[in-house]
This record gives structure tokens, sequence and C-alpha cells, in this order.
């Protein structure tokens, strides 16, 4: 069957495996785009929530949790305001997702005023102390193609004291990089957010929502879907697929299911769509509690369920590259709830940091901890008394300077008391922390789209020959774009549904900052500071 003898889309299915942003996206784009009827779509998710990724939960009473703050950059996030400017907010009036985070933006800049801080000093990050050598690794990184960087490690390219300087702190924290991770991606980071390099340190042209971002974006985005009819499955988890190859290519012919009421299969036409998300950076994630450590799982739904279907497909990619290595792509956050706001106004105080400016990195630590303290409330339902920060380490199995056990065997408390140390005010405990909760999440998949990889290992978004199968998400390639950002995923999204459908629209390109002179003297000046 050719594409013009495909019937009409109103006669056909989609199915969503995952219900992150990447999938809620593809939805309302078929939707929006498309024309398919809602009610015609079908997201499974294992979870009883969807958003994945850009989660928001809890209340001030048990507290609150945000595994991961995502950053957003008005002019290189080209397919998300495509998207969020058509939904419209929960505001109750006429304005989009966009226009409300605009206002937002508009009235709360940021600008950082201490990114970085040693021993209760607020070191000066705009001196980013690059060397020749350093500058000439990184021009020399930029000028060599991405097929020939192949799966070298950042830590194999620039040599140990590029790793110390405050440039590398600065990047490394505001984009979660390690010096394991893959060389080929910091060039695509690098070509992509050129035109920041001036302000990397004050985090100038990071946009934020008003809220945090499930509350802010994916909210909206699910209720417009499910006002048009869009079928949410909770509580399912997808195992395996039935994919039949012929002389045509490969059709997804069943989906098979595990529910808590026992193992379901859907039967899936040769003109309906499969949108897989092959891998997920939450996948796997535990959440422990004040006095509780959370565990740290090596397996996720999504990794299995990719394993299997690669396993017997090539073109589907190398899911071992980014899943069998754990030490290398954990990392841990945690959430911190406030009713006793003494440590939230010393953070304050201390970094010299107003609430909504930035993230604070503190280079004594072990951990390498980072805090947040976003404009409050961060939450909708945040009385005002409540205060909410967020924090990450980069390195949790590191021995703490104040707590002598590593941050993956650290309770919420036992983490609060490192952070205090390294605020100058552990004489302070515990009465500090009196009324206070913090929840950590070991998130083991974090930055597993970070790893050394060659091409191949991540399949395309429509992989060659592929009648009815789409990956979407951070390990679908795309090329040029980057991949710890919302944007790829909604990129993916668009770009599968556009494919598919054949339809007469055009995914808007990534934008090519890096050709514009002023942003390259501007880049160049910079690294000379």
């Amino acid at each position: 069957m050719t594409i013009h003898e495909q019937p009409h889309v109103a006669d056909r299915h989609a199915h969503f495996v995952g219900g992150g942003i990447a999938s809620l996206a593809g939805a309302a784009f078929l939707v929006r785009d498309g024309n398919m009827p809602g009610e015609n779509i079908h997201v499974y998710e294992k979870l009883d929530v969807t958003g994945g990724a850009m989660d928001g939960a809890g209340d001030p009473e048990e507290g609150y949790l945000i595994r991961g703050g995502r950053m957003f950059n008005y002019p290189t996030y080209e397919c998300t305001w495509d998207l969020f400017e058509t939904i419209p907010s929960l505001e109750g009036d006429s304005r989009s997702v966009k226009d409300v985070m605009d206002e937002f933006n508009d009235a709360n800049p940021s600008h950082a005023e201490t990114r970085l801080m040693y021993e209760g000093e607020r070191i000066d990050a705009s001196e980013y102390g690059l060397t020749d050598q350093h500058r000439q690794s990184l021009a020399r990184l930029l000028l060599t193609p991405e097929a020939k960087l192949g799966d070298t490690r950042i830590e194999e390219w620039f040599d140990e004291s590029f790793l110390e300087t405050n440039f590398w702190y600065v990047w490394a924290t505001i984009f979660a990089f390690q010096p394991w991770h893959s060389a080929a991606e910091v060039r695509r980071y690098m070509y992509r957010f050129l035109h920041e390099f001036p302000q990397l340190h004050t985090m100038e042209g990071v946009d934020r929502t008003k809220y945090n971002q499930y509350d802010s974006m994916i909210l909206p985005l699910r209720h417009w879907l499910e006002d048009r009819g869009v079928n949410f499955e909770y509580g399912h988890v997808v195992t395996d697929m039935d994919i039949v190859p012929s002389r045509s290519g490969r059709t997804v012919e069943r989906i098979h299911c595990e529910t808590d009421s026992g193992t379901e299969s859907v039967d899936v036409d040769a003109s309906d769509l499969v949108f897989v998300t092959n891998g997920s950076m939450t996948d796997g994630s535990s959440i422990g509690g004040m006095d509780e450590v959370p565990e740290l799982n090596e397996t996720g739904a999504s990794w299995e369920l990719w394993k299997s279907i690669a396993e017997d497909n090539p073109q589907f990619g190398n899911p071992s590259v980014f899943a069998d290595n754990v030490t290398e792509t954990k990392w841990e956050s945690f959430t911190v709830t406030l009713h006793n706001t003494e440590l939230f106004d010393h953070i304050v105080e201390f970094t010299q940091e107003e609430p909504g400016n930035g993230l604070v990195t503190y280079l004594g630590s072990n951990w390498l901890l980072s805090t947040v303290v976003a404009s409050q409330p961060h939450f909708e339902n945040q009385p005002d008394d409540v205060k909410v920060f967020w924090g990450y380490a980069l390195f949790p199995d590191r021995e703490g300077n104040y707590v002598e056990k590593p941050m993956s065997e650290c309770t919420g408390r036992e983490i609060l008391e490192e952070l205090c140390y390294h605020l100058q005010c552990e004489e302070q405990l515990p009465e500090m922390l009196d009324d206070v909760t913090c929840i950590p999440a070991m998130m083991p998949f974090i930055t597993a789209h970070f790893q050394p990889r060659e091409p191949g290992d991540r399949p395309k978004v429509v992989p060659d020959g592929s009648n009815n199968l789409a990956f979407l998400g951070q390990y679908a390639e795309q090329p040029r774009d980057v991949v710890f950002t919302v944007e790829y995923s909604v990129r993916s999204a668009m770009t599968a549904v556009y494919d598919l459908l054949d339809l007469d629209e055009t995914v808007p390109p990534v934008t090519k900052h890096y050709r514009d002179p002023d942003v390259l003297a501007d880049a160049v000046r910079a690294a000379y500071r």
C-alpha cells in the first residue's frame, strides 16, 4: 500500500508508548496539524500521571517533589514555541501557555549574581579562566566533523586543567555534563548555544515557567488533549510489540501491555501509527524521604522495551550503549519544602540571590552541589507561608565534606546537613531543619543520552523501512539538535507526525546562530575573559 492509498486520517489510529512531553506533543500535532480525531489517539503510560521528566507534584503537608527542572531559551526552542503558542493556558483568559511564559519572564528576568561559590565566598564566574591551549581545544572541537569524533569522551579531548576552569563549572552544572560524557554532544551544545557564551555566568538567556513545568505546561497540554477526546491509558506498561518484516518494510501489528488486571494486547492496523519513546531519563527513578534513602535501580520499562524490539531490528539503535552503565549516567536531586523558612531565608541572604535568579554551585562540595531557588510560589497549590527550593549533585558517589558518606547513601535530612555545611550554618542544626521536608530522587539514567556513542546507536525518528513506527525523545537521532532539552523531544514528535502522515508541513529548522558574525565575535571575546 503506498502513501496515496492510505485510508483517510479519520479512519486511522495512533498509539503512543509513554506519556512524556514527546508523546503529548505528538498527539497535539496529530490533532492540530494532521486533523486526526482525538478519540483515535491512545497514550499508554505506566504511571498514573503524564509529563515524564517535566514533573511537579505534592502538597505542603507531605512535601513537594520535582525530579528535575527544565530551562528554556527563546531563540533555540523553535518547535516548542510553535506548539505552546497554540495551547491555551489555564489562567482563565485567552492567553496561550507561551503568552503566560513571556509575561512571567518579562516581569522576572533571570540574572544570576552568584553563579559559583567557594567556602562562602562569591566567585567571579564572568572570568572563564581559559588558557590559549583551552581555547585551541575548543576551536579544534568545533572544526572537527561530528562523524570523526565517534565515541570520544570529553576528558579525552580536553586536559585536566580545562575541567577545573570557571567556564567548565558553569557549563557542566547548567547542562549536566560529566568529564566522561560524549565530546560530540558537547560540540552540538556549543553550536546550539554559542549565542549564550557571553552570559552563561548570569543565565540571562534562560526562560522559566511561572510555576513548575508540570503545572505550567503539562497540565494545559493534557487538558487540551482530553478536551479533544485523546485516550490516556494509565497503568499500562508496554512490554513488547509484534513487528513484522516484509518486502515493503517493517510494520507494527500488535502492542503487548502489562496492567494491574493482567496482560493486554492491542491490535494495530497496517495504516495505524505507532510512536515509541525509546528510553527515558527518569525511568527507574527512586524517591526517598527525610529519613529514607532512595534505592538505585538499574533498569526500567522503556529500556527493556527498546532492547526487546532492537534485538531483531538493528536499525532501531543500540540501547545498551546508553542503559548499561548506571554508574556513569546517574545523579541525584532533592526538593525541599519549608514551613520553617529559616533555611530558605539564609540561602537567599548567603548567596545574595533573590528567588528566581538562577542556580548556585558550591565548588567546595565533594558532591558538586547546586541549588535553585525559584520564584515563589513554585506550585499552584503552594501557600504563601510555605517555601520550596530544589537542588542536585553531579557526583553522588563521593563522600561528603560534612556527612561522611556518599550522597547516594544519604537520607533527605543528611543531604540538608551537608548543604548547611556549605552554607556555613551547620551550627544552627537541627533547629534550622525543624518543620522542613527534603525528598531526594535518585535517577539512574538522567544523563544516559550524553554517553559516548557511534552513528546508528540512536535510531532515526522514522527508521529506514519502517511503515508505521517512529521513535520519540532523547534517543531518536536528530542532526544538530541537543538532547537534554524539551525542544529535542518536541522536535522529534513534530518530525515523526509530519513524516508518517506525509503532511505538507515543514519542521522549523535548527537556528544557526553561530553563523551570525556578531555572535561569533561576542563568543570569542567571552573566551578571553
